[in-house]
């Protein structure tokens, strides 16, 4: 562990403000999407594609800022909207759609709302805007969520406008993920427009692999990085199928001392020694709030029906909240009041980080098994399913 002047680029959604090993394919991102004014008909979508690490995330996400700049720079003001969106982390089209016109309108809830209705709002709101827009759908997978509908609607919006309004302000689209999920894409949308052929990438080599190992280490602790720390993160890097991702989290490790998380005055902080809630609570955010926002109300009842499968008391309303505050020290999460509800107001949790990078440590003391004659047979799957490991709370999000 070192001292480290700048611990935020080590971040995982840290946006490098150089491409380092990609130029050209994000010249080619950029030369395809065609910005401020596309001389060829729409929709105007460009996929990315390659195997993890290879930089998918970072080019898309640089083409979007770079595309705004542009329109920017030719149409001066408003400044165009980026939305960039991790699919994995939501649940099917209508999560995905959900989240894009929260970024709108905050307090919307998509439950219970038809996809074609969520697009519809999304789409007006758009129009309503009059701004150019940039989106961007990343992580795109296999068994991600379905883009289709949303690709379609971008593609023809009209349907899903007032009568009389035709047209959105210029609108963009960049897709990035694995060459299965992109492909799996494009077969789903069939042949009512084409979103290939995709912009491929391969894993870095070696040289760019340890420029930006440099770059990053450089960045993080304000000053050049001993070369030896250089090439232990690099040649590790390489053994494991060169992922620019790996090496950044092998940085993070070699200067912070674990994943994901920081050192505070040199002192470990909560975060590193694992935040101590019940894996119930962790489950009912992440089910809850598919990544994003969810009501008090609807956490703990999920925690009362994943604590009692298990065996174990619901935590009471006040221990509960008291988790979340826990949580929300850590900067996992932010308690929010927002009008509505029972007495004028509705507490929310806003979920800040995926719930797949979060430490946490199960908190045995105040959940005491619930009497009865078949708490006996439940007893070891309590033991086993406290010590569940960070990778399987990952997947929570997804789940049904």
């Amino acid at each position: 562990m070192q001292p480290t002047a700048h611990s935020e680029v080590l971040a995982k959604d840290w946006l490098p403000p150089v491409v380092l090993g990609r130029a050209q394919e994000l010249a080619e991102v950029v030369r395809r999407l065609d910005p401020p004014k596309p001389h060829a008909p729409g929709p105007w979508i460009v996929g990315v594609e390659g195997p993890c690490g290879s930089g998918t995330s970072t080019i898309a996400r640089r083409a979007a800022r770079e595309v705004a700049d542009r329109v920017r720079a030719a149409l001066g003001e408003p400044f165009p909207r980026v939305l960039c969106v991790r699919t994995p982390f939501l649940r099917g089209a209508q999560g995905v759609a959900t989240t894009l016109l929260q970024r709108f309108d905050e307090g919307f809830d998509g439950r219970g709302f038809p996809v074609p209705e969520i697009l519809a709002g999304l789409l007006r709101r758009i129009r309503r805007d009059a701004r150019p827009t940039v989106m961007v759908l990343d992580d795109v997978g296999v068994g991600g969520p379905d883009l289709v509908p949303l690709l379609r609607a971008f593609a023809a919006p009209d349907p899903f406008l007032p009568e009389g309004e035709v047209g959105l302000p210029p609108l963009w689209t960049i897709l990035a993920g694995t060459p299965e999920g992109l492909q799996g894409l494009e077969k789903a949308l069939g042949t009512r427009f084409s979103i290939g052929p995709f912009i491929r990438l391969t894993p870095y080599d070696p040289t760019a692999l340890r420029s930006i190992v440099q770059d990053r280490a450089e960045r993080v602790l304000g000053h050049p990085p001993p070369p030896a720390l250089v090439e232990r993160v690099v040649r590790r890097a390489i053994e494991e199928g060169g992922d620019a991702g790996r090496a950044v989290d092998l940085l993070r490790r070699e200067v912070l001392g674990v994943t994901f998380h920081e050192l505070r005055d040199g002192v470990p902080s909560a975060r590193l020694r694992g935040i101590s809630v019940e894996t119930s609570v962790v489950r009912a955010i992440g089910v809850a709030s598919q990544g994003r926002t969810a009501r008090l109300g609807d956490v703990k009842r999920l925690e009362a029906e994943l604590a009692r499968a298990h065996g174990v008391r619901p935590l009471p309303t006040t221990t509960l909240w008291r988790r979340i505050v826990r949580l929300e020290q850590a900067g996992y999460v932010r308690r929010e009041i927002r009008t509505g509800g029972c007495g004028g107001t509705l507490s929310v949790v806003r979920v800040l980080t995926p719930v797949d990078e979060w430490v946490t440590t199960a908190h045995r003391t105040e959940s005491r098994p619930d009497v009865g004659p078949w708490v006996a047979s439940a007893s070891p799957a309590v033991e086993e399913d406290s010590g569940l490991p960070r990778a399987e709370l990952g997947r929570l999000p997804n789940e049904p």
